[in-house]
């Protein structure tokens, strides 16, 4: 039987009415949220608000309705905030083909050889607004998140324009609910001062018969209780509000006002104040990258990525061509052993010629001695077209009839001498 995305789902998501709700991991807390929201409602409500009808008879029941009303409108804003998709980027099933690059590693199993291994930048650069801003690659997901997104740790999810992971609603902050948790948290500010201001005008009715603010308290605890509570939360959502208001005004998150707030970067996605409110309040919001609810397609399989072929695997590829390579050596060498005999041969030759062709006087002999030998054709021929490698150039040749030419002139030179003396 198929099996739905939300069955699949890799991150630490909670999910309810199949897939049509999502949470986050640590979605208990949410009832502790409840619990600190309906429980002081439920005590003005009950203690105050009730006996406020009949000290103010003809606006009494319109206080004890808007505590209601604006207690069921923070609800449904903290559920929009905490039920619903922030803005999870869908994770892909296999690396970005087209960001491969290959690296070359020494590898010590390979004695030392340079194997290519499989890369990924780390890093790649986009232009927004007219400024280079830096993506980074999630190893998790497997994509380069796109700008203002972050990897929620608590979730196991890259979200879009991740703000924070709030564990007051058990969830992440981002795109898709960021409106809704601004607004539920400033509605909640206005609900703590509507219940303070409530409590403290009980008490003034109080103190106004009883004539001492003592007796006034002790008549009516639970409003000091409710004023003590209202002023304590208001610095936590109060503080809260304050701060997410200046951070609509430029335009920047949670995220990265803690993060980059020392690096002073020039904030590429600041529109001016007036365009940041509307931003946020007046787009709309984008639809969810994920249908939770729908079924699991079965992706073909894909081959895995061609690597660089390794020396090893180039030698195996090339079997056939490497033998006829041999074989073309063999026949080589054969003729290079042919050339070489060839040549002794005709060395031999060379050297038989030049001691026939010797001057017959000495005039000639010392001729030949002051200057550079005469090669016959043949020598310079052969002189020319030497090559291997091997040293029997014209040079050594030269050489060679040189000191034969010497000693037959001193022989000659010997014998002339003692046929003058006898």
């Amino acid at each position: 039987m198929a099996k739905r995305v939300y069955q699949v789902w890799k991150g630490s998501n909670k999910f309810l009415f199949g897939g049509r709700l999502i949470f986050g991991p640590d979605a208990k807390s949410l009832v502790v949220t409840l619990l600190l929201i309906l429980v002081p409602v439920v005590l003005f409500c009950t203690l105050v608000a009730s006996n406020l009808l009949d000290e103010i008879p003809d606006g009494g029941s319109a206080i004890l309705v808007v505590a209601i009303v604006f207690t069921i409108y923070v609800l449904v804003l903290l559920l929009c905030t905490s039920a619903r998709d922030p803005g999870i980027i869908p994770r892909n099933s296999h690396p970005p083909e087209e960001e491969f690059c290959y690296e070359s590693s020494a590898s010590a199993e390979a004695g030392g050889r340079q194997t290519p291994s499989l890369q990924f930048p780390r890093t790649k650069e986009v232009i927004v607004n007219g400024y280079p801003v830096r993506v980074k690659y999630c190893d998790t997901c497997m994509l380069y998140r796109p700008p203002r997104c972050s990897h929620c740790s608590i979730c196991n999810n890259c979200v879009e324009r991740f703000d924070h992971h709030c564990p007051w609603v058990g969830q992440c902050i981002g795109m898709r609910n960021y409106r809704y948790f601004f607004l539920f948290v400033s509605s909640s500010t206005l609900l703590c001062i509507f219940v303070f201001a409530m409590s403290a005008l009980h008490i003034k009715f109080l103190f106004d018969d009883k004539g001492n603010v003592w007796k006034a308290m002790r008549e009516s605890p639970i409003s000091v209780v409710l004023m003590g509570y209202c002023f304590i939360s208001l610095w936590f959502v109060g503080g809260l509000t304050g701060f997410h208001l200046y951070l609509i005004g430029t335009n920047q998150t949670t995220y990265e006002n803690f993060r980059y707030r020392a690096d002073n970067r020039i904030n590429a996605y600041d529109l001016g104040c007036l365009k940041n409110f509307l931003e946020v309040f007046c787009t709309k919001i984008k639809p969810s990258r994920n249908d939770f609810h729908a079924y699991v397609r079965e992706e073909p399989l894909r081959p895995p990525p061609r690597m660089v072929p390794t020396l090893e695997e180039e030698a195996d590829d090339s079997g056939g061509d490497r033998r006829a390579k041999v074989e073309d050596d063999l026949e080589i060498g054969d003729d290079l052993l042919k050339i070489s005999q060839r040549r002794n041969f005709e060395v031999e030759e060379i050297r038989s010629r030049g001691s026939e062709s010797l001057p017959r006087n000495s005039s000639e002999a010392e001729l030949g001695l002051g200057s550079e030998p005469q090669q016959p054709a043949g020598i310079r021929s052969e002189t020319r077209h030497s090559s291997w490698g091997r040293r029997s150039g014209n040079l050594e040749i030269s050489t060679e009839i040189l000191a034969m030419n010497s000693t037959v002139t001193e022989n000659r030179n010997h014998n002339t001498r003692k046929e003058e003396h006898q």
